[in-house]
């Protein structure tokens, strides 16, 4: 484990909004709230400074974010007198129009019940529901669209093999590997899991560069271990693993690997057959689709043998009173009335992303996210997590940070009421990776491909803002 690069004083000042108006004019009164002020001091540890060029020529007027913006209405407006500037894309993405209008047809024209009816309404929105898994299975690549379960969410899809894969072959003194750096949604349902049937459960800790150590990963590997969970993109250290190479290294041991693409999928292509993954999760409304909707990938042969998640009507054959027999998956594992707008919604949104292309997608977001964190690097006092892009070090378009003496929830609500910026602030659903950094808590500025050249410069003008009007305090 590395060491400790931040500590975090308990320090709590406050202050009104109508006191700190009238020594800051450039901080308007908004009532009787007030601001915290945390003091997070720093070691002498930082961010590598990069060693890429950008391209900014890639970033000018008709960019790919400058030719998509239109299409997201939402980002045509104002927040708190200023323009809205959204950068928490790793926490859910804008919808475009087409996606809204596939909702809207929906609940408009043939809204229904799905695989138990007859009549048009029933028969279009079934076809329509199950369109739309064919679209996801082609999207990543799977083999049939019967590989594809539709769940409320990526975290309930890890759920759904945990409790069905998990507690059917995991037994006592076996091993689930997890890295330091995963979700909680990807480390607390193996806690769950390991206190039911006494399985060992394992963290890959970080290398000195801030990114899950995969020799240390390579050598924890051994025929004990079953599964192992990791995650594609990192939520908050922004790193790529070559998940290609761990997956390989994985069944080499006989073990099953389960792969969190929730920033991955929406940014960049994935092809599960290419890759061999065992499952795989992702999430609709990070990918410009409809929030209550996620999708588990499984091998076919993984899935058929799995039993039931939850029991309800859909995932029978037939049901008698002292037992019930139960549907091929995926209907096995889609108990009840499923999410079937926002299934149709993902359709719809997966078309658009397929019309943009997801290389073109990538390419774009690599030249950006560049671009964010050479302009963050830039400023003084921000300490950003993770590595350094580089010529062979790739990051996602996101940079987790801290600024000296500033605690980011302080940073977030300036930026969001001053300025019109949304950014993230908190742990991310990361607590053991924020310990591990020595921090509590961090900010986090995510871009997607509809964002701009002008939007990572207005974020960094208003950061600087931030930073001047909370030193202005010191």
């Amino acid at each position: 484990m590395m060491p400790a690069a931040t500590t975090v004083e308990g320090v709590v000042h406050r202050v009104p909004y109508l006191r700190t108006a009238a020594r800051n004019p450039t901080f308007s009164s908004r009532g009787s709230a007030s601001i915290r002020f945390r003091a997070l001091s720093f070691s002498a540890s930082a961010a590598s400074p990069p060693s890429t060029v950008v391209d900014e020529q890639k970033l000018g007027p008709g960019s790919l974010g400058h030719i998509t913006r239109p299409d997201f209405p939402i980002l045509h407006q104002e927040v708190n007198g200023s323009k809205l500037v959204y950068l928490d894309n790793a926490a859910t993405s804008q919808k475009p129009t087409d996606v809204l209008k596939a909702l809207q047809a929906y609940y408009e024209g043939y809204n229904s019940n799905v695989h138990r009816g007859i009549h048009y309404l029933s028969a279009k929105a079934t076809d329509e529901y199950e369109l739309a898994r064919r679209k996801v299975a082609a999207f990543i690549n799977a083999s049939e669209s019967k590989e594809i379960v539709f769940t409320r969410n990526a975290t309930e899809a890890i759920n759904l093999v945990a409790y069905t894969w998990g507690l059917s072959n995991l037994k006592p003194g076996d091993e689930v590997i997890v890295t330091i750096a995963e979700h909680h949604s990807a480390i607390v349902p193996w806690q769950l899991i390991a206190q039911k049937t006494g399985v060992i459960l394992k963290f890959v800790s970080l290398t000195d560069n801030e990114v899950p150590d995969i020799m240390e990963l390579k050598e924890t590997l051994s025929r004990k271990t079953k599964l192992l969970c990791v995650h594609h993109v990192s939520n908050m250290l922004a790193s790529l693993l070559p998940i290609e190479e761990i997956i390989s290294w994985a069944h080499d041991v006989g073990a099953k690997v389960l792969v969190d693409a929730c920033q991955s999928v929406p940014h960049m292509v994935v092809d599960v057959k290419s890759l061999d993954a065992d499952f795989l999760v992702a999430s609709s409304h990070k990918m410009c689709g409809p929030t209550g909707i996620g999708f588990l990938y499984g091998k076919s042969e993984l899935l058929t043998a799995m039993p039931p998640f939850l029991g309800g009507g859909e995932m029978i054959a037939d049901v008698y009173l002292d037992h019930s027999t139960y549907a091929e998956p995926p209907s096995r594992f889609e108990a009840g009335t499923p999410a079937i707008g926002e299934a149709i919604g993902l359709g719809a949104a997966i078309d658009y992303l397929s019309q943009i292309g997801m290389q073109r997608i990538h390419d774009y977001e690599v030249e950006l996210g560049h671009y964010l964190y050479d302009s963050l690097h830039s400023v003084p006092s921000v300490r950003i997590y993770g590595p350094a892009p580089s010529q062979t070090v790739k990051r996602a378009a996101l940079c987790s940070f801290n600024v000296e003496d500033v605690h980011p929830t302080d940073i977030a609500t300036f930026l969001d009421q001053q300025h019109g910026v949304a950014i993230r602030s908190g742990h991310h659903c990361a607590q053991p990776l924020h310990r591990c950094l020595g921090i509590s808590a961090s900010a986090r500025a995510s871009l997607h491909f509809y964002n701009t050249k002008e939007d990572v410069d207005h974020f960094i003008d208003a950061l600087k803002d931030t930073i001047s009007f909370f030193s202005s305090y010191k």
